[in-house]
């Protein structure tokens, strides 16, 4: 036993020899983060976790709801996520003993021959055949591999990483699937606005060519007046379709995005609603605020972190690596007796790389190549994260600087056209006028519907870089058991400090 004992504590006192280099996260001055942002933003910080609710829409409410619930991208998601919390519980079991047990019974029979002859004392001769022997064993083995250099603490450490990386991957598609739904939605909601438009520039257009035919009736104008009014009317006319055929390729979307048929939402969005407004201003922060909102930017840490790990991995093959085994058998001809003779052993090895040509050390420095990779990854992932910020911040401002003047534009020309179809009624102006009145207002009409589509859009667009949708001071993690719909039973959500 104390010989035993004196084994045991080798590993004991190398288990602080983990080679490798330890990951430290680094600050956002470190990773060239800027202060600020280089376009105009309210630094104030605000809650996102919720931003659909935000546009005042109870129907986008309820589709983003229902997409979290039943997406089937999430619902990959979380398996992939489930994967990866098995993986990890695989590699911790690396840090414990593996034990195994048997038991066997055998029994021989003589098929043939095998009998003995015996003399009794009065001369007697006796034959007796041969007879069957049972025989028992039970055996109880165990082996540990040692991890005398962290090649086992690194392993987990790199599992645990990529395990929240894929946590962080969850919720990055979690929120790609909110912003893809709320915009598919605004789409929708601008389509119906474009058909409004279109179909009362129709209306009027066949007032326009009913008094053009009256005229030319009448010998007060030319047929071309009567043409060009049925051009005007056509040419219109032409843009109904089209607008059909993109209104139901948003709502064939959301409907796919929400887990269900591409026709399921036909009539659920058929009543025409405005286009959703979000508030006047929203609060971005400062860029640093990305490292910790933006899930993507944390997977690519977490990655970094993982591609940290292995490099000590790779460096603990070159030193020695000792396992240890040992088994307890016991032999017998009945059960009765199996705990009568007992034997045991234990075995120590020691293994030590001596020539490999090179393959162990080039694998260090692929693995310090991959983190190089992995940084880079990292860096880029910030620098992409700004700048969806930013291109966000820009487009917000210029639809909303574009719904204003197509405001006064269309204003204008909604005058300008009442004033030209007066005039032509009377006779005081040719159709010509009349035509481009009325098409400089369809045009305003549209360019005023656009400009609020893209208000909206690059709302969504700019929550959606700013990492909202879900609570950045939480890492996801897989649900506690399989549910029979994974996208049902959303992952929980711990501290970041307990899964790294």
């Amino acid at each position: 036993m104390v010989r035993a004992s004196a084994l045991l504590l080798v590993p004991v006192a190398l288990a602080g020899c983990t080679v490798g280099p330890d990951y430290h996260p680094q600050s956002a001055a470190a990773l060239g983060v800027p202060d600020g942002y280089s376009v105009p933003a309210q630094q104030t910080a605000e809650d996102l976790t919720r931003w659909w609710a935000n546009f005042d829409d109870p129907v986008l409410g309820q589709l983003v709801e229902q997409a979290r619930l039943a997406n089937t991208d999430i619902a990959q998601a979380v398996a992939r996520l489930r994967q990866a919390r098995e993986s990890l519980v695989q590699s911790r079991a690396s840090l414990l003993p593996t034990l195994s047990g048997s038991a066997g019974y055998q029994r021989n029979e003589n098929l043939r021959g095998g009998g003995r002859s015996f003399t009794l004392p009065d001369g007697t001769v006796v034959d007796t055949g041969g007879g069957g022997t049972n025989s028992f064993s039970a055996g109880l083995s165990a082996s540990y591999q040692l991890g005398l250099f962290g090649e086992v603490r690194r392993t987990v450490e790199a599992t645990q990483a990529q395990y929240a990386a894929t946590g962080f991957d969850y919720a990055t598609t979690l929120l790609t699937v909110e912003s893809e739904v709320a915009t598919n939605y605004v789409l929708a909601r601008a389509y119906q606005a474009q058909l409004a438009n279109a179909r009362a520039s129709l209306a009027i257009q066949d007032d326009n060519l009913e008094i053009a035919g009256f005229r030319v009736q009448a010998g007060l104008v030319s047929s071309v007046d009567a043409e060009q009014a049925r051009a005007q009317r056509a040419q219109t006319a032409a843009t109904v379709p089209q607008i059909e055929q993109q209104y139901a390729a948003a709502v064939a979307r959301i409907g796919v995005l929400t887990g269900q048929a591409p026709g399921a939402l036909r009539s659920r969005l058929a009543a025409a609603r405005p286009i959703p407004r979000g508030p006047a201003t929203v609060g971005v922060g400062i860029p640093a605020d990305a490292l910790r909102r933006r899930p993507d930017v944390r997977a690519a840490e977490r990655a970094l972190a993982a591609a940290t790990a292995q490099i000590g991995v790779a460096k603990a093959q070159l030193y020695p690596a000792l396992a240890i085994s040992g088994n307890v058998n016991s032999n017998a001809t009945g059960l009765g007796s199996l705990g009568n003779a007992i034997t045991g052993s234990l075995f120590a090895g020691l293994t030590q790389a001596i020539f490999n040509g090179g393959r162990l050390r080039s694998q260090v420095r692929s693995n310090e190549a991959a983190a190089d990779a992995a940084f880079a990854a990292y860096r880029g992932t910030i620098l992409t994260a700004l700048e969806d910020i930013e291109n966000a911040i820009v487009a917000l401002d210029s639809a909303r600087q574009r719904e204003t003047q197509f405001g006064i534009a269309y204003d204008a020309s909604n005058a300008a056209a009442i004033l030209a179809r007066s005039q032509y009624r009377s006779g005081l102006t040719d159709f010509t006028t009349l035509n481009q009145q009325e098409a400089t207002l369809l045009s305003a009409q549209n360019g005023l519907t656009q400009a609020r589509s893209d208000q909206a859009t690059a709302l969504v667009a700019l929550y959606n870089a700013l990492g909202g949708g879900w609570d950045p001071s939480v890492t996801p993690e897989a649900p506690a058991r399989a549910a029979r719909n994974p996208a049902a039973q959303p992952p929980a959500r711990t501290a970041p400090e307990e899964t790294r």
